[in-house]
């Protein structure tokens, strides 16, 4: 049996540190000089304009990166060696939405390389079974990915990514092409997952999360994190560049007027 309730953690036990860390696509600079440390049981979303080295700094924790200078450890270790202590689910997930795949076949991807020989062990099978409960969607294990709704398909595309039973969840974009009640449970989700692993996130909506999570990393060819709490316009500002408009998704509109939860 899984113990959900949170273990007491050292503030000192630290899950990544990057020391002066940069990289370049093509001799072309996308994060410079980022010195970060996420300690264990941090709940934080990383935010910035496209291009501005969200996904980068992802793969890069992620080992599908190497930094071009600096020192980049996860675990005590280089990403590669500790990637199965790793969940990650990506921007584009790579699936031919008529492929005839089922929801459980789909999060089963998530143990190869965790499974011994060529057939998925019941072991793999209860680990995905695990893995649809967290997310609340149990019920769909039988149906077909591709008849599934966008906030259904990312809430199992993240349970793929927890069944390999991560220490650390790396999400990128996981609110992309959902309608914000469906975003609402996710990150209800993603709350309650947090009392068991280190999450962090990509995402570009900055009114939401600063409700939601302990800390925002602002990426912009550099990093600064932020805690939620001294997020301004003036930070949001620096962040994009120029004016945004942020949208409530708390907020509805009726014949009476407007209304605030």
């Amino acid at each position: 049996m899984r113990n959900d309730i949170p273990q007491e953690t050292p503030m000192n036990e630290r899950i990544a540190e990057l020391k002066n860390v940069s990289f370049a696509y093509n001799r072309e600079p996308v994060l410079e000089n980022v010195n970060l440390t996420i300690k264990k049981g941090e709940f934080a979303s990383i935010v910035g304009p496209n291009g501005g080295g969200k996904s980068t700094l992802l793969k890069l924790l992620l080992g599908l990166l190497r930094p071009s200078s600096g020192e980049l450890t996860v675990f005590g270790n280089t990403p590669e060696k500790v990637r199965h202590r790793i969940g990650y689910m990506p921007q584009h997930a790579q699936f031919d939405i008529q492929f005839p795949v089922t929801v459980m076949e789909v999060v089963l991807m998530g143990r190869l390389g965790h499974t011994r020989g060529v057939r998925y062990s019941k072991k793999d099978r209860h680990i995905a079974d695990r893995s649809l409960e967290d997310v609340h969607i149990a019920n769909l294990a039988k149906r077909s990915f591709s008849d599934l709704s966008g906030g259904q398909r990312q809430r199992v595309l993240i349970a793929r990514a927890l069944s390999c039973e991560p220490d650390l969840l790396l999400l990128d974009e996981p609110t992309a092409n959902i309608d914000p009640e469906a975003e609402v449970v996710l990150f209800e989700i993603l709350k309650t997952l947090n009392k068991r692993m280190t999450i962090l996130f990509a995402t570009h909506d900055i009114g939401f999360v600063s409700q939601t999570v302990k800390s925002v990393i602002c990426v912009n060819r550099c990093v600064v994190v932020h805690p939620t709490s001294e997020i301004t316009g003036e930070i949001i500002k620096d962040i994009y560049g120029g004016e945004i408009c942020m949208i409530r998704h708390d907020h509805r509109c009726s014949e009476e007027g407007h209304e605030h939860d």
